[in-house]
């Protein structure tokens, strides 16, 4: 199963993602109910909302 976990997990207060892989508390909890299909589609917006967690 893909997954972008890096283990470094704590929600960011602003975001509500996940400082690690940028996943949203539901998405880390869905995880391994979705097909690698959909785990796929999450994990390509993953870069853009780090980018923007890190440049507030």
């Amino acid at each position: 199963m893909s997954t972008p976990c890096i283990n470094v997990c704590a929600i960011d207060a602003r975001s509500g993602l996940c400082t690690g892989c940028a996943r949203s508390l539901e998405e880390i909890a869905r995880w391994s109910r979705l097909t690698e299909r959909e785990r796929r589609a999450v994990m390509e917006t993953l870069p853009a909302r780090l980018a923007a967690m890190l440049a507030k």
